[in-house]
């Protein structure tokens, strides 16, 4: 009887020993999502009907303008993350988009996998590409979408110390494989909920997609606005 005394009084320490490490580790958890270090934002508050279409953009030209006067004829500032190498080859396109009120976020430069770098190789992707941004904008560059979605600690202690959100997103319209605009309009509206950040790419089906994508989120009461605006950043 008095071993198995033991052994229940031993059992229940252990218990209290993984709560207390786990709300410790909950609660350093928390610093860190409030640091920035280690956190990427999936999505904005839940209070306020927000949306946000970002494109990220490594490859052409052609749809950028088609895209942008959509945009305008709604009305709707949205958030382009763009690769330092497009940016170099296409400095008027990364002018036009920010002369007309779009945020321009940072997508790396050689569209590398972040994951695999370095914290050095992952500044040699960052640095450069924000330079050349804010030089050709005009703008604060705040904002870092990985490429491909590839995270790793090295790259968040590079965007942290370059004081960099780091942007995912809630929901994945996948318009650079599918090229059917009505796929592209559904992922992007479907359950549609206050705060999602919707990946995109400037592709035709993505164009073809864009009025009814914005006339759903009018009809819906959301408002499309910047990444910025709606994690609260700008």
């Amino acid at each position: 009887m008095q071993k198995k005394s033991v052994i229940i009084a031993n059992a229940a320490a252990v218990t209290v020993i993984a709560v207390v490490i786990t709300v410790l580790a909950l609660n350093g958890a928390g610093a860190m999502e409030a640091s920035g270090k280690n956190y990427a934002v999936y999505r904005g508050s839940a209070d306020n009907p927000y949306v946000s279409l970002m494109f990220n953009v490594y490859w052409g030209t052609e749809y950028i303008d088609g895209i942008l006067e959509v945009l305008n004829a709604y009305d709707v500032k949205t958030t382009f993350f763009i690769g330092g190498s497009w940016a170099a080859k296409n400095n008027s396109a990364v002018k036009k988009i920010a002369a007309a009120g779009h945020e321009i976020g940072s997508h790396g430069y050689n569209h590398k996998d972040a994951e695999q770098l370095s914290y050095e190789r992952n500044l040699d992707e960052m640095v450069p590409a924000e330079k050349l941004l804010e030089e050709l904008t005009g703008q604060q560059i705040s904002l870092f979408a990985p490429p491909s979605g590839s995270v790793g600690d090295a790259m968040f202690t590079a965007a942290e110390e370059l004081g960099y959100s780091v942007i995912m997103w809630s929901r994945d319209t996948v318009d650079w494989r599918d090229k059917n605009p009505d796929l592209v309009f559904t992922r992007a509206t479907s359950d549609i909920r206050n705060g999602e950040l919707i990946l995109m790419h400037p592709t035709a089906h993505t164009l073809e997609a864009l009025p009814r994508i914005l006339d759903c989120y009018t009809s819906s009461g959301f408002k499309a606005v910047p990444v910025g605006v709606n994690i609260g950043t700008a």
